[in-house]
This record gives C-alpha cells, sequence and structure tokens, in this order.
C-alpha cells in the first residue's frame, strides 16, 4: 500500500476540511430565498422562531445541508468498503444494487404509511443487506468475475427497479414523492428522517475506523488474510453489514443517490491510497463536501427552479464511470 509523507498526509486531510466546511457555509448562505446569514442568525438571537428568516434557517437550510453532509459521508464509505470487501474498483452501493434494495424497503414503508424515524432507517438496512449479501455470495457460489458481478448489480438494480414501480402503481399516494426519491433530492427533509439516519451514519461510520486493519487484510486475499489469522467469512459479511447500513441510512433520507460511493472513494485512492482507516475518514470527509456542493449547486444554478441533486450527480457520474470502466478494461482491483 501507498506510504505518503506525513505532511503531505495532514494537507489532504486540511484539503477535505477546507471542503466540507465551504459547501456548509455556501449551503446556509445561498438558496431560493434572497436572505442573508446574519438576518436570519439576528432573527434566533431575538428569538423570533416565527420570523420567515429564521424558519428558513432552521427548518430548510440547516436540515438540508446536514442531510447533505451526513448522507454524503454514509454513501462513500460505503462505496469504499464495498469495493475493498468485493476487490473491485467498480463496485459502489447504486451499481450493484444496493440503493435500489434500500429504496424499495423504503417504498413498501411508505405504502404501509412508515414515513420517519428509526424504523424507516432499519427498513432501508434490511434492504441495503439483503442485495450486498445477494451480490456477494451469488459472486462466490458461482465464481462471478468482477464484470460478471456489476452485470449482477445491474439487474439486481432493474428488478428491484421494477418491483418499486408495481407498489407505486397499486399505492397512488406512494407516487407523490417516487421522482424526487429515484432521482435523489433533499428538499423534504425532515429532523424526523435526519437524526436517526444521522445517528447510525456516525456510530457506523466509527465501528468502521476501528475495524481498518481488518479491512486492510481483508482487501489482501482470502489466503493471504487467513494466514495472517483472519476470519475471512466473518469479516467479509459484518464489512458488508456495515456498508448496508450506510448505504440503508442514506436512501432513507435523501432517496438513490447515484455515483457518489463510486467517485468519491476512486479519487480518494487516487490521491492517498488504499491504507482503510485514512481512506475511511477521506472518504467521509470528501463524500460530505461533495454531496453538499452538489446540492448548492442544485438549488442556484437554475434559481428559482431546482433541480434534484440526483441530477448533477448523474451529470458529473456517469461520464467518470464510462472513464474508469474503458481506463479499467471492466474493472478490477483497486491498487
Amino acid at each position: 500500500m501507498k506510504s505518503l509523507p506525513k505532511n503531505k498526509i495532514i494537507r489532504i486531510y486540511f484539503a477535505a476540511v477546507i471542503l466540507l466546511l465551504l459547501s456548509a457555509v455556501l449551503g446556509i448562505l445561498l438558496g431560493a430565498a434572497n436572505v442573508s446569514l446574519g438576518s436570519m442568525l439576528a432573527a434566533i438571537a431575538r428569538g423570533d422562531m416565527e420570523s420567515a428568516e429564521a424558519r428558513i434557517l432552521v427548518y430548510v437550510r440547516l436540515p438540508r445541508v446536514l442531510a447533505a453532509l451526513v448522507c454524503g459521508a454514509a454513501l462513500a464509505v460505503s462505496g469504499a468498503v464495498i469495493q475493498g470487501v468485493l476487490a473491485n474498483r467498480l463496485a459502489s452501493p447504486s451499481i450493484i444494487g444496493v440503493t435500489a434494495g434500500a429504496g424499495l424497503a423504503v417504498t413498501l414503508c411508505s405504502a404501509l404509511g412508515i414515513i420517519g424515524g428509526l424504523s424507516l432507517s432499519l427498513f432501508a438496512f434490511a434492504g441495503a443487506f439483503l442485495t450486498v449479501m445477494l451480490v456477494s455470495l451469488g459472486a462466490k457460489k458461482w465464481g462471478a468475475s468482477r464484470g460478471t458481478v456489476i452485470l449482477m448489480g445491474v439487474a439486481l438494480n432493474s428488478l428491484l427497479g421494477a418491483v418499486s414501480d408495481t407498489v407505486t402503481t397499486f399505492v397512488p399516494e406512494v407516487s407523490i414523492m417516487s421522482n424526487d426519491f429515484k432521482i435523489g433530492d433533499f428538499s423534504s427533509v425532515t429532523y424526523a428522517k435526519l437524526l436517526p439516519a444521522s445517528a447510525v451514519i456516525i456510530v457506523s461510520v466509527a465501528v468502521l475506523i476501528t475495524l481498518s486493519n481488518e479491512l486492510d487484510l481483508l482487501t489482501l486475499g482470502d489466503e493471504n488474510a487467513k494466514g495472517l489469522g483472519l476470519n475471512t467469512g466473518a469479516a467479509r459479511v459484518l464489512f458488508l453489514l456495515f456498508s448496508a447500513l450506510l448505504a440503508g441510512a442514506a436512501v432513507s433520507v435523501a432517496g438513490l443517490l447515484s455515483f457518489v460511493g463510486l467517485l468519491v472513494p476512486h479519487a480518494v485512492r487516487r490521491i492517498y491510497g488504499s491504507c482503510s482507516k485514512h481512506l475511511i475518514l477521506l472518504c467521509a470527509l470528501f463524500g460530505a463536501g461533495f454531496v453538499s456542493l452538489c446540492d448548492t449547486l442544485a438549488r442556484v444554478i437554475f434559481s428559482p427552479y431546482e433541480l434534484p441533486v440526483g441530477i448533477i450527480m448523474a451529470f458529473i457520474g456517469a461520464p467518470f464511470f464510462i472513464f474508469i470502466l474503458v481506463k479499467g478494461k471492466g474493472g478490477g482491483s483497486h491498487d
């Protein structure tokens, strides 16, 4: 694994933190309503929580920025872990069907009247986990190549999407949230959705950081990892479980955001390397900043009209995916 000088690692972390802070500040400052930060803070300082300025800050922009930060961190870390476990740099939650599995679970919950809270996050996790385990076990049992794993994911995406569409056909009220949910959007974020999912994401990222040495061993391959004393079967399930937790929690808040789990881990590996501890931390920071910046761009680029953030990510992520696919001739293990 590539080892960088300490001062360069510090500079990379500094850049990641600056991106995160800049994106958060811009997300709070900019929006369809032309309201300055000073007026919003002044309204809160005088206790006028019913004013338009205070409500825009507390109930619109702040939860939206926080949601973009935590969901970006979750999807980027989930992608990094999945790529490590499957030894495939083209794997990501959106490409191998993990977010689609979580999305189906959220659609079913909405049809049953569950629209927020911890229950929604847990159902989304269950859908994500079942999907990622199906892909992983299928690849192992049938000896599927790395390219075949991606094709399995594409097929699962289509199948799970078709089931979701069937649910929305028979339960019309679910279709009201269907379009924004399928694209990925933060416009309807509430604290009821955000807080439980944020707790799941923060705990999952923290646990993965403590398990970074085991993830490094797993990426060496099963034979090498077993020789170093790692129970590879249990470790693989554990890491896929936490990656599913992260993806499921993010989907329960923002819908089916694409390409974050592919683009950010790949970019971080290019500038840093593959040491899992720093990879997870840097993916969390860069992922948070990237998604928050994309969401701000989606809000202001055609103001007063607003694009779902998933459209911006598709414009950025799709060419990037094609670039990796062509350069890697179908994908391969990362450095």
